[in-house]
């Protein structure tokens, strides 16, 4: 089997596993208040309020917890493995398929909520995924230490998040009624949904043209790609390192939101906080452990993969299965499409003055940022409400 037809092959399964999590996780008759919650949080709200309740929810998010490092150090492994096996280096690779694998709790809750009849919800989850992706994750990130860049990919790459960012701006956009925009908003058309799938389809070949076009970022790994075994058994193991970091992720936030609820914790800082962070928290886990495996440009990869499929994959899928479209009411261009602009040209503009690396100063800003947009995000929203 070629390497185009292998890099086919799973990206194919990744999107399977997109389309079947929603149905597996909710199931495809289940009422509204079970959607909202979802079957794994019914269960674990099941368990009693006593002391052997409380134990047994703080060794399911120790279980969880330590399942997600695990899983975590598995897929760096395994990318790394398949970059080095296939030539196309590590930022190709986590912003292709780890970044298909990672953006599944975003793709399962925005499509169920299309389904839903919660167009607003899909849209709100991939423009917020996309600022705390950009913001927060890949400050952390780069905190922790400096971010290898490959800068002509990195600026390739960018320059396609950035462009997918205003793209869904301007498909939204009431060009019509251009007057009304932040009273009414506008409409995220169902054939724009198609189109973004298609375009989904272009970018991940474009990709691979450029990864073969650049140097090699896997020095170094040579011993790792001869100890293991063939390409099929090294794409196995990294489809169940996702699975794996995606279904402890699906775990733990109900079961901390749970335990925040029964020790007091307000009901609306629950989701603003847990619920909103935890459809991020693959590429978090994933980002870090790059990073301290010395794989910073995976976590890179990674995270503008996720910015793009976020806009391409998970709004353009929410969009095209929902026959109206996906509504942005006029909050989302009062705040949220500004928000999610300026961050993303945050982090284009650092690459663009980074030079190799992402440094630890820039780290800082992206945080900063993310803090800024998430204070007036809840400043705007106490007015409004």
């Amino acid at each position: 089997m070629t390497k185009r037809n292998l890099v086919c092959c799973l990206i194919f399964v990744l999107y399977v596993f997109h389309f079947l999590l929603p149905y597996a996780a909710f199931g495809d008759e289940g009422t509204t208040a079970e959607v909202e919650v979802g079957w794994v949080e019914l269960l674990v709200r099941e368990i009693p309020t006593t002391g052997f309740g409380y134990l047994l929810l703080f060794i399911i998010i120790a279980v969880t917890l330590a399942t997600l490092g695990k899983g975590a150090d598995w897929l760096v492994d395994e990318a790394v493995i398949l970059s080095s096996r296939w030539g196309l280096g590590k930022a190709v690779i986590g912003a292709t398929i780890v970044s298909i694998g990672t953006t599944t709790p975003e793709a399962a809750v925005s499509v169920l909520s299309a389904l839903q009849g919660k167009p607003g919800l899909a849209l709100g989850n991939a423009v917020g995924s996309i600022i705390c992706d950009t913001g927060l994750i890949i400050g952390l990130a780069s905190l922790i230490a400096p971010l290898p860049l490959n800068r002509q990919l990195a600026s390739r790459l960018s320059n396609v998040q950035v462009g997918a960012g205003i793209l869904m701006v301007a498909a939204c956009f009431p060009w019509a009624s251009p007057a009304k925009v932040f009273s009414q908003g506008g409409v995220l058309p169902q054939l724009v949904g198609f189109v973004f799938i298609i375009l989904l389809g272009l970018y991940i070949w474009q990709s691979i043209r450029w990864a073969g076009s650049t140097p090699s970022d896997t020095e170094g790994t040579e011993d790792m790609h001869t100890q293991n075994g063939s390409a099929f058994w090294t794409l196995i193991k990294l489809i169940f390192a996702i699975a794996v970091i995606v279904v402890s992720a699906q775990i733990l936030i109900p079961a901390v939101s749970v335990v925040a609820e029964r020790i007091g914790v307000p009901k609306h800082i629950i989701s603003a906080t847990l619920v909103a962070f935890g459809t991020s928290l693959p590429e978090l886990v994933t980002a870090i452990t790059a990073v301290r495996r010395g794989h910073g440009e995976l976590a890179v990869g990674n995270i503008i993969g996720a910015d793009i499929l976020n806009v391409l994959f998970v709004a353009g899928v929410s969009a095209a299965a929902t026959q109206g479209g996906l509504q942005a009411d006029g909050q989302f261009f009062q705040f949220l499409f500004p928000a999610m602009l300026f961050i993303l040209i945050v982090f284009r503009g650092g690459i663009l003055v980074s030079g190799d690396q992402l440094k630890r100063p820039f780290g800082i800003v992206l945080v900063g940022t993310w803090i800024l947009v998430t204070i007036l995000s809840y400043v705007l929203s106490i007015e409004m409400h």
